[in-house]
């Protein structure tokens, strides 16, 4: 069942109005006719709707509501993902993977080994491409919202956001004693929680961010005995983190 995001103007009543690019992609690309059936999700308000199509036009297409949704595809951990800016490649796979699992929002940080130097007049047509693919992963995975990838930061906010978090994990291929499970095992049981992670670029982490991260709460966690890629680390925080905390 195809799935489609639209905002709370575009619905009047019983009627839901599909504008924009998802226009042409289900009449042109899927083919789809009136009396076709689609899920569509408020994405202000997360609420879902069964729809069928009663009109296709150029640049709209107007549907009934026939049904709404009881959903409960999002996760009561939510995860927000800072990630030391890789290669314009695996940013994207980054993003598209941790969209599927569940995350809640991606901050591309500016640190001292990337090898990407995100100038500011290509950063505004970078994280518009960026947002397209998690609109598309958000449709794919049916999720009840769309991520968002946030403007880039330097490590120095990034520092200034850690006590808004329940905790705040750093993965670091130097530390050996203390392990994603064993952090996560430590957290008081709660009905939700709001966890911050943070994954080094290709060339890793320096030591001396690392310090300056933990010294304002930061936990600093292994992700077991083998190194991970910059793209892959995320995929295992994310998959391990909702496996011991999500409801």
């Amino acid at each position: 069942m195809q799935k489609i995001f639209v905002e709370s103007n575009q619905i009047q009543g019983d009627n839901i109005t599909i504008i924009g690019p998802d226009v042409n992609h289900i009449g042109t690309v899927l083919r789809m006719q009136k009396e076709e059936k689609l899920q569509v999700c408020n994405q202000n308000t997360l609420e879902n709707y069964m729809v069928i199509i009663q009109e296709i036009q150029k640049e709209k297409i107007v549907t009934k509501v026939i049904e709404k949704l009881q959903t409960t595809v999002e996760s009561n951990v939510k995860i927000d993902l800072y990630q030391g800016l890789p290669k314009a490649d695996k940013m994207e796979l980054i993003i598209q993977k941790t969209i599927e699992l569940g995350i809640d929002s991606i901050i591309p940080v500016d640190m001292i080994r990337c090898v990407v130097k995100l100038e500011e007049k290509e950063a505004k047509k970078k994280i518009e491409r960026w947002q397209k693919i998690a609109v598309s992963a958000s449709k794919q995975s049916k999720r009840d919202k769309i991520p968002t990838i946030e403007q880039k930061v330097k490590l120095k906010e990034v520092v200034q956001k850690i006590g808004d978090y329940d905790v705040f994990l750093i993965a670091y291929e130097e530390e050996t004693a203390n392990s994603l499970k064993q952090e996560l095992q430590k957290m008081e049981a709660k009905e939700t929680y709001k966890i911050g992670i943070l994954v080094g670029p290709e060339g890793g982490l320096e030591e001396k961010e690392v310090m300056e991260l933990k010294e304002k709460g930061a936990k600093v966690v292994s992700l077991g005995k083998r190194i991970l890629r910059t793209e892959t680390a995320p995929i295992a925080m994310v998959s391990n983190i909702l496996y011991e905390l999500e409801k």
